[in-house]
């Protein structure tokens, strides 16, 4: 089977290889029904300390971005190593971690309408959190006044995702006083540059630090117009070594937070990026099985795109200490490999899977399997998989009459 041009590409940005481990074995394998989520806590606590270590054992430097961990396990082991503030991107995101004790969380995203009522319900059911949220225009901000949530403004830097281009400083500094004309707390700036995953290490830093001058460029305007900055988020995995290596954010007067959340679990991509004398390694694995072997050169395992993501291209992810085996185009439940020497496994040989991208390959999961020591020692929920229901009242009150239709069949 011939790559395309921009498969090649794709399989440059990842690692291509990764060697097994034997921690990373599960000894009951064939007890599991496949594909499986494997989560290994004690290499999840190792990633936490090694990111609190290069904060300088700064716990609040870390505003964590759980559309990663979702796990309720993961985001308890955050907390118990001092993680307090997080950062979300949907509502079930942001009710979990309120459930679960953080104490300051930002929701990522331009939510709207009912989504923003709904975020508005949350903030009223737990007051003691510091929830914020992001605006770009002034409607966004309106839809906050009479509420406790804060407001971050959102910074494009180039992504062109969501935000306001960085170089418009007019729509800032209206937005700030939109923002205290409805008694609404300023409480600083978003700034996500993650345009910048394909470079390498250097390129990848240098382009970072050129944006945080222009970001520091816009604090000062904003100072000079009158306006205090309390915090400004940075740097997702990408770019966590560039804000790490970024002088200007020390001593800066405001506090700056670095919100990285793949590197709790670690992926094909973040491993590539992340240099490796930080230490990271991956936290969770998904477990398949062979279940086909339809030409001499190509198997067949069953974590097709429904089990490992498939969003960041192809290949979707490395098959741990196999380098013989190169992942092609997944259908939904079938990933083929081919075979890039003679033999290969066997039909019912287990597989485990190093996801290229493990965001959203978590969130293609109810359960995960947290292994210790080779031993299931649990089956933990995907606390945050997926979003609430769209429909929630109306939801309650269909089920009720379900039961009373029920109950009238029954009669």
């Amino acid at each position: 089977m011939v790559r395309s041009d921009y498969d090649k590409a794709c399989v440059n940005t990842m690692l291509t290889t990764y060697p097994w481990d034997e921690k990373y074995r599960v000894l009951d394998v064939n007890d599991v029904l496949t594909p499986a989520l494997v989560v290994y806590p004690n290499v999840v606590a190792a990633n936490i300390a090694r990111t609190l270590r290069l904060l300088d054992q700064k716990a609040e430097r870390w505003r964590a971005h759980i559309k990663t961990s979702k796990l309720g396990l993961t985001l308890r082991m955050l907390l118990e190593h001092g993680v307090r503030n997080f950062k979300c991107a949907t509502t079930l995101e942001l009710l979990t971690a309120c459930s679960l004790g953080a104490e300051d969380v930002l929701v990522a995203y331009p939510v709207m309408e009912a989504n923003a009522r709904r975020v508005r319900a949350i903030a009223g059911q737990f007051p003691a959190v510091r929830i914020s949220v992001l605006a770009e225009t002034p409607d966004q901000v309106m839809q906050w006044r009479d509420s406790s949530v804060g407001i971050f403004l959102d910074i494009n830097p180039g992504m062109n995702r969501t935000g306001i281009e960085q170089n418009n400083s007019t729509r800032v500094m209206q937005l700030i006083r939109e923002i205290q004309s409805v008694q609404l707390e300023f409480r600083g700036l978003h700034y996500y540059d993650g345009q910048y995953g394909s470079m390498d290490d250097n390129e990848r830093t240098s382009a970072a630090h050129t944006g945080y001058d222009r970001l520091l460029d816009l604090v000062r305007e904003i100072h000079h117009n009158g306006f205090d900055v309390p915090e400004v988020v940075t740097a997702g995995t990408p770019t966590f070594l560039g804000s790490l290596t970024y002088k200007g954010f020390q001593k800066s007067g405001f506090v700056h937070r670095v919100s990285p959340g793949t590197l709790v679990y670690n992926d094909a991509t973040s491993l590539a990026q992340l240099p490796q004398e930080f230490g990271y390694e991956p936290a969770i694995l998904v477990l398949s099985r062979i279940v086909s072997r339809p030409a001499d050169n190509i198997i067949t395992c069953d974590a097709g795109h429904k089990a490992v993501c498939a969003d960041a291209g192809v290949p979707t992810c490395v098959v741990m200490g196999r380098s013989e085996l190169m992942p092609l185009s997944p259908s939904e439940e079938h990933l083929p490999l081919q075979l890039n020497e003679s033999g290969g496994p066997s039909l019912g040989e287990a597989l485990y899977l190093l996801p290229r991208h493990v965001c959203p390959t978590v969130n293609n999961f109810d359960l995960a399997l947290a292994v210790r020591s080779g031993k299931i020692d649990s089956v933990e929920k995907v606390t945050a998989r997926g979003r609430e229901a769209p429909l929630s009242d109306r939801i309650s009150a269909l089920a009720s009459l379900d039961l009373v239709r029920a109950s009238a069949a029954k009669r």
